[in-house]
């Protein structure tokens, strides 16, 4: 980042300040007077819960602006079947037991499975991720192949009744919201892999960064981690935090290990469902 003294004032360069890469946390605020005003708040299912809501809105108008939702119409349901993958994805970890998956999209949705299929084996392959344990390695498999669990990406209502056979509720104010793990099964809701949430959306925290959350925190289920609560009011919030619901003081992040080491907060939900 470029900053200069001019007259006694420190000025800090917009454009170096727009270079900075997103770590997987919303970044400190900047001193410019022109990041100063806050992005208007989307009109989504849930009111935004976490004070700093504003506060990184700001910080986000310093720079290009992020996609942090997609527009325009999806479908609600589906027909309850998906198409799968069909090539093999790479071993993810170098070390510990070995957990099969495949990905699917269901079917009459407009999203690409390729894409889908890269970017679930790049949130699990990430050095932040859970094969940095050492414990767990993780490979994407082709129809036929052995399968420890299934990674759906789901429509809402359809997402509602496979998290129903798992009893877990995923209704929020009367709509299929959250996403879900049943038995053998990570189910992401199409609702939020398109439109996030509000904390994340008024935070300008980017969509990519949401659905490597989604992805982690349901996978970490399947891995046996329960829930967590925030450590602490601006502090990272665990990957386990229900953050879909809000983050509570706590700042958006998608890792569950941070700086080389597992990042977690005290065990605990904020509504008492596994979703």
């Amino acid at each position: 980042m470029l900053v200069l003294l001019l007259g006694g004032a420190l000025v800090v360069d917009p454009a170096a300040l727009a270079s900075l890469p997103w770590s997987g946390l919303v970044p400190p605020e900047p001193t410019n007077a022109a990041a100063q005003q806050t992005q208007p708040t989307p009109d989504l299912t849930r009111p935004a819960t976490d004070d700093r809501a504003d506060r990184a809105g700001r910080v986000a108008a310093a720079s290009p602006s992020p996609v942090t939702h997609l527009p325009g119409p999806f479908p609600s349901s589906g027909p309850g079947s998906f198409v799968f993958a069909t090539s093999r994805g790479p071993a993810l970890g170098t070390a510990g037991r070995l957990r099969r998956f495949r990905v699917g999209i269901e079917k009459g949705v407009a999203e690409d499975l390729t894409a889908f299929a890269t970017t679930v084996d790049k949130t699990l392959g990430d050095p932040r991720g859970w094969t940095a344990s050492g414990q767990v390695r993780l490979r994407r498999v082709a129809p036929g192949e052995q399968t420890d669990f299934t990674i759906y990406l789901a429509t809402p209502e359809t997402a509602r009744k496979m998290c129903a056979q798992g009893r877990v509720d995923i209704v929020e104010h009367g709509q299929p919201y959250t996403s879900c793990r049943a038995p053998g099964k990570v189910i992401l809701n199409l609702a939020r892999w398109r439109q996030s949430v509000p904390d994340f959306v008024n935070a300008g925290v980017p969509l990519d960064l949401y659905r490597q959350y989604m992805i982690n925190h349901e996978v970490g289920h399947e891995l046996g981690h329960g829930h967590e609560l925030c450590p602490g009011k601006g502090r990272p919030a665990p990957v386990m935090q229900q953050q879909t619901l809000g983050l509570y003081g706590c700042v958006a992040n998608a890792w569950p290990y941070l700086n080389g080491k597992r990042y977690a907060g005290p065990p605990g939900a904020y509504d008492g469902t596994t979703h």
